[in-house]
């Protein structure tokens, strides 16, 4: 069984995926990258054979960034499927890598003693942190060379 179906496997253990939104679930461990709504429509359509409104893209996206299969990176308004549905355990909080020329995302995790300390700062400035999740855009290794 490959990784891809692996993770996919996992993912359906976990929540009652209907076939649509397994296949939007699909669609964003096949791309590999951050994808928007329409992106998604328009990869369903061409690899999938599978034809969504964006009304319907959108709820799929809701649901599953609810049971915590996918992310939103809200700077980009785009998303990408977690890099943790196979893990049993719960993880810190992201912190997403995106590489500004070919739109790969990479998922790491910031060190609780690090998100201490950004929160502490946020707290001097007066403000509270709504999302202790990081979007830092940069190249990619393959990007970079």
């Amino acid at each position: 069984m490959s990784a891809h179906s692996h993770t996919l496997e996992h993912a359906k253990e976990q929540v009652k995926l209907t076939p649509k939104r397994e296949a939007v679930l699909n669609a964003l461990l096949m791309t590999e990258k951050a994808c928007s709504a329409y992106e998604l429509i328009d990869f369903c359509k061409a690899k999938l054979d599978l034809s969504f409104s964006a009304m319907s893209i959108y709820r799929i996206l809701d649901f599953l960034k609810e049971q915590q299969l996918v992310h939103k990176l809200e700077v980009a308004n785009k998303y990408v499927a977690c890099a943790h549905i196979s893990c049993d355990h719960q993880h810190g909080a992201p912190q997403f890598l995106i590489c500004e020329s070919c739109d790969k995302v990479k998922e790491i995790h910031i060190e609780q003693s690090i998100n201490d300390a950004l929160k502490d700062n946020i707290a001097k400035a007066g403000y509270t942190l709504k999302s202790p999740q990081l979007e830092l855009t940069g190249l990619c290794e393959n990007c970079s060379e």
